[in-house]
């Protein structure tokens, strides 16, 4: 499956389109503004099936706001402006705990060193087992 980037192709870390879930809400509002579309005046209706601005949308709403984001673009009178604060508002709502947790962490890096250090002595006590039985195999 092909998930779309911000430019129509495919989202890539490497190409810079990607939608960044995490960052602080006014980036992450101009990330969603800078999605690139068709030029599709306000009051016409719109092809959801072509659009990337929809395609990015279907992957995160329920089915019912699906039907409804291509109502709106079907009807007209609802432009592109429209549905990316649709989808920000979606991306806040669905990722509001993720963020939270995010950002929670990220002020509190002592917690996630703390966590990686017991992490590692756990790792190590299972790693120096093995490698002890494969050394007595081995003969060192």
């Amino acid at each position: 499956m092909l998930v779309p980037g911000t430019d129509g192709g495919k989202m890539s870390k490497s190409k810079n389109n990607i939608i960044n879930i995490f960052l602080e809400d006014k980036p992450l509002r101009k990330q969603i503004m800078g999605i690139q579309t068709d030029s599709t005046p306000l009051e016409e209706p719109k092809n959801p099936d072509t659009c990337n601005l929809f395609a990015l949308y279907k992957l995160l709403a329920s089915p019912d706001q699906i039907a409804e984001m291509r109502g709106n673009y079907e009807r007209g009178g609802y432009g592109y402006g429209h549905a990316k604060q649709a989808f920000y508002e979606l991306i806040l709502i669905r990722f509001a705990e993720e963020r939270e947790r995010y950002n929670y962490y990220m002020n509190h890096l002592a917690e996630v060193d703390k966590a990686l250090q017991i992490g590692s002595e756990k790792a190590s006590v299972v790693a120096n087992g093995v490698l002890k039985r494969v050394r007595e195999k081995v003969g060192y």
